[in-house]
């Protein structure tokens, strides 16, 4: 498959110099926390330690980065050759997801100047679960980069060419793109497996944070099964999200859609999405907690959406091949249940979590929107950047039309 970088349109349109400002604006936020500390930026207390930033940017953020270990371990170890066009840009999301996720975390932490302490031997906790998390997504986030570089090395192999008495020089780096394009290669095998593996340890370990907090955590929310849940929750968005991206950036490039790849790839979406529906409505029942389904309160208002109508609903949304085979109902109905993962993680994080000696609740502040959106829009410079100069997407649909405003 023959990849060419979306470079013709110019990158700073109208839309993405005000992404940027956005974005920006967002970003000075961050810096405020890191220059006035969690307490005057946030409205975090220690009875409710775990806000916004865990729950949407890290445990949401990590879920829907999930496109990355689902796309290879579909493409390369069930050997679906068929949905090979889909791997670079999963990977670039996937890529962009962890490496965002980690920055987020970086905001979130008292004192944020010692993230690296977990890299430390005399710093590891065998015994914490956060410890675990933290391990499993510095390994990945680094395979990623490792499966991505071959990317890069492609797009300049062949082009080096530095000026002036720097001219000497572009021999031999392009021998040493070359040599380093060939290593990756033969090693890519193992670093495949080895994210699969280590994606589903941390999707997995993140539902296990809330374990200890069964007071907490309302019962339509605790369960001693929160790491499959998690873990199952994740592996079923990978595919969504790789449709939305797609569908997404089809529309913001004016591409024609990718449906000939989208629609078979949106038949796995009702099998992965039930087995997640399965395993959660059998806890539930199993453990009588569907006595809370009809109490006033706002876990049991969350449950209902995000479960009842952003799980269910887009699993049945997927069986249709209707739906399939039509790009704006696939994008509904991905939307919905990516949504549904979004409510669920920031659920569990904090919106059913009670104190029992809280006395008031936590209402995320203005600061930590305004950096979470601002993360978002970094996402998508960069993701847009990526495309703009690397070949990510298919050369067979480049660029099919070149006129009008794109992002």
């Amino acid at each position: 498959m023959k990849h060419a970088p979306e470079n013709t349109q110019p990158f700073f349109s109208r839309g993405m110099r005000l992404l940027t400002a956005l974005m920006l604006i967002g970003l000075g936020f961050g810096a405020y926390r890191l220059l006035t500390g969690l307490g005057a930026a946030t409205n975090l207390s220690d009875q409710y330690p775990l806000g916004l930033w865990i729950g949407l940017d890290v445990a949401t953020g990590v879920a829907l980065a999930a496109g990355g270990f689902t796309s290879a371990a579909l493409v390369y170890i069930f050997n679906r050759e068929h949905f090979h066009t889909i791997i670079r840009p999963a990977l670039l999301t996937a890529l962009l997801g962890y490496t965002f996720v980690a920055i987020g975390l970086l905001f979130d932490l008292g004192r944020w100047y010692t993230i690296w302490h977990p890299m430390l031997p005399s710093m590891w906790q065998s015994n914490s679960v956060l410890f675990e998390v933290a391990i499993c997504v510095m390994l990945y986030l680094g395979i990623l980069y490792f499966e991505f570089a071959p990317i890069v090395c492609e797009r300049f192999i062949g082009r080096v060419r530095l000026p002036g008495i720097f001219s000497t020089l572009n021999s031999t780096i392009d021998l040493g793109l070359r040599i380093a394009s060939h290593m990756l290669g033969r090693i890519m095998p193992a670093l495949i497996l080895a994210g699969v593996v280590l994606s589903c340890l941390h999707q997995s370990s993140l539902g296990t944070l809330m374990m200890i907090a069964p007071y907490k955590l309302h019962p339509l929310y605790w369960s001693q099964f929160l790491p499959l849940f998690f873990m199952l929750s994740a592996i079923a968005v990978g595919f969504p999200m790789i449709i939305i991206e797609s569908l997404l950036s089809a529309h913001a490039l004016h591409r024609t859609p990718e449906m000939k790849t989208l629609t078979p790839l949106a038949k796995y979406c009702p099998w992965l999405i039930g087995i997640y529906i399965l395993c959660r409505t059998a806890d539930i029942l199993l453990r009588g907690t569907w006595v809370f389904l009809f109490e006033p309160s706002t876990a049991a208002l969350v449950f209902w959406i995000e479960f009842g109508l952003l799980t269910v609903v887009p699993c049945c949304l997927f069986m249709s091949r209707d739906v399939r085979s039509s790009a704006r109902a696939l994008a509904i109905a991905s939307a919905m249940y990516i949504l549904g993962i979004v409510l669920n993680r920031c659920a569990v994080f904090f919106l059913a979590v009670k104190s029992p000696y809280a006395q008031q609740s936590y209402v995320p502040a203005l600061t930590e929107f305004a950096l979470t959106f601002g993360l978002i829009l970094c996402i998508i410079f960069c993701y847009r950047a990526a495309v703009h100069w690397l070949p990510i997407l298919s050369a067979s649909n480049h660029s099919l039309h070149n006129t009008g405003k794109t992002l």
